[in-house]
């Protein structure tokens, strides 16, 4: 069976630049860098994602604070060693970039563009890989943590944090480990205060999935349709 990874992890992103890029790492002579890109949501307030993308993709002194652009890519994890910590990195790995003409709009129309055209979704298939944490808000709110291992090439896995809502977060309360779910929802940033043993406390930046909706996929439906 031969299977297509790009159709687990799919990404598309239109904002705005809104960091100089910075180097990551090389690969095998091939350089790549990481920048921000600010995206908007219908409330008015915007998600601030961290992007990645090859030299090789577009001249990157094109990469200017200010300029709008749309991504198509995936949402990808790795793992950073900061001493003894571990710690998991997400981010956006472009794998086609355009840069978008800047038309200027009024607020009304800003938000009808936000509601007609896709600025923020992202498509993953993959494997909960730790039980679900159902809680309650203190407002009475339902939500769902869920861990998805998502395959790629290689051998290798994304492991992607998300966050379902309502029905859905109760749902999500019966899905056991090694299930095999479809997410479609939006990449977000969240602040949050990380505390430590020693009293100190800091404000950092979490990115999940929040999820919109979710199916869990029969696997033997799926071999039994191949076979046939």
């Amino acid at each position: 069976m031969i299977t297509n990874y790009s159709d687990n992890n799919h990404l598309v992103l239109v904002g705005r630049i809104t960091s100089d890029k910075r180097f990551s790492h090389e690969i095998y002579g091939e350089k790549f860098y990481v920048f921000d890109v600010e995206v908007p949501r219908l409330s008015g307030n915007s998600d601030l994602i961290p992007v990645t993308i090859s030299e090789r993709l577009v001249p990157t002194d094109e990469l200017t604070i200010g300029k709008k652009i749309m991504v198509e890519g995936q949402f990808r994890s790795y793992n950073s060693y900061e001493g003894e910590r571990n710690r998991l990195v997400l981010t956006v790995f472009v794998k086609d970039l355009q840069f978008l003409e800047d038309v200027e709009m009024t607020e009304e129309e800003a938000k009808q563009d936000l509601k007609e055209n896709v600025s923020n979704e992202v498509t993953l298939i993959g494997y909960v890989c730790k039980t679900p944490i159902y809680r309650q808000t203190p407002f009475g709110r339902e939500i769902s943590d869920i861990l998805l291992a998502v395959n790629r090439a290689y051998n290798k896995s994304d492991y992607i944090p998300a966050i379902a809502w309502g029905r859905n977060a109760r749902f999500c309360k019966n899905i056991e480990v090694g299930t095999k779910v479809k997410i479609v929802g939006r990449v977000q940033s969240r602040q949050y205060e990380k505390k430590y043993e020693d009293g100190t406390s800091e404000m950092k930046v979490a990115y999940e999935v929040s999820v919109a909706s979710l199916e869990v996929i029969d696997e033997e439906a799926e071999n039994n349709e191949e076979i046939g």
